[in-house]
């Protein structure tokens, strides 16, 4: 919790200040920026948050997203101020801000920012706040608490440190945060904390059932025709107990899906009665692919993907690797079967 107060002391000292989220953006990156950012703004502060890619569809609902843009690296033509850039477009081309503070959420190591980096190295004043066990502590100042549901329970702690009172734009931007990296307070990470603190975003007014029904509840036509694609390719091996699936690209454009339609694909292998580890394996172009895996109850993947220089927690995780998806499947499933051993 010291830590937590040498952060918000440092806040407290800056006047602009960016948040960065992760690349591809999830709910829990997505939301604990945009919580931040209002309580920040709340407090006075001007506040930009960066994404590397659009938001998703789903989180097209969130509160506070007038402060996100989608840094472009290249030329600046940004303001002086960071309100936005001169073309009053949601996409900023910049490399460097005047920044007093530039905050990393729930991003394990500086790949994880993308082009972004070179905006977090701009000044010698970050912060890194996190949750993942993989973390590298990259920042000046590191607050990395593995225990942690999610990065929206770090930060509705760091808010009430700051004295900065939740409303319901705060309050639902936490809930996605939570929620959706526990997926719906079903995961092994959900603890009696994060409960309690559901309870006290749910005591300010958020609507549970609207936040549940866009975020859970809600899929396009084209990712149901993914979905079918990729039950398809679904794969049982060793025994059974790993599941290995796939989306390339004429998978995509076959099901006119978009790459945010791939989220949560990978549960289509856990979810299946026997199935210890899932594997999902994404063709981002002709020579890169992105791995994620997911586990049930004793498989560290999160140490799996350390060997192909991925992280993430001990039943989630992921990596990129470059070569095609038949190059990987055989060296994941090896370092798979050894533990399965």
């Amino acid at each position: 919790m010291m830590m937590l107060k040498e952060i918000a002391e440092k806040i407290s000292k800056a006047g602009k200040i960016a948040i960065l989220p992760h690349i591809s953006a999830d709910g829990d990156a997505l939301g604990s920026c945009l919580a931040l950012g209002l309580a920040l703004r709340k407090a006075g502060k001007d506040v930009a948050v960066f994404s590397e890619e659009e938001v998703p569809a789903v989180y097209g609902f969130l509160p506070g997203l007038d402060m996100l843009k989608v840094y472009k690296s290249g030329g600046c033509e940004a303001e002086e101020t960071v309100s936005g850039c001169k073309s009053g477009k949601d996409e900023c081309s910049m490399d460097i801000m005047p920044f007093d503070l530039v905050i990393a959420l729930d991003t394990g190591d500086m790949d994880r920012l993308g082009k972004r980096a070179a905006l977090f190295n701009s000044t010698e004043n970050t912060v890194n706040i996190d949750h993942h066990t993989t973390n590298t502590e990259f920042a000046a100042i590191n607050y990395v608490d593995v225990h942690a549901s999610a990065v929206g329970e770090i930060i509705y702690r760091l808010v009430e440190i700051m004295g900065i009172s939740l409303d319901r734009d705060i309050s639902t931007c936490l809930y996605v945060a939570i929620s959706t990296d526990t997926g719906g307070f079903r995961y092994s990470n959900t603890t009696s904390d994060t409960h309690r603190i559901a309870a006290n975003l749910v005591d300010r007014g958020i609507d549970v059932a609207a936040i549940s029904q866009r975020v859970f509840d809600s899929t396009s036509l084209p990712k149901v025709r993914l979905m079918g694609e990729v039950i398809n390719s679904l794969e049982l091996l060793q025994d059974g107990k790993v599941a290995f699936c796939a989306v390339t690209r004429e998978m995509l454009e076959k099901s006119g899906a978009k790459e945010e339609d791939c989220d949560g694909l990978v549960n289509i292998g856990r979810n299946i009665e026997g199935v210890e580890v899932s594997v999902l394996l994404k063709q981002l172009d002709h020579k890169l692919v992105k791995a994620n895996l997911r586990s049930k109850e004793y498989v560290d993947v999160a140490a799996i993907a350390n060997i192909f220089n991925g992280g993430g927690h001990k039943r989630a995780a992921g990596f990129t690797f470059e070569g095609q998806i038949d190059d990987i499947k055989n060296r994941i499933l090896d370092k798979i079967g050894e533990v399965l051993k």
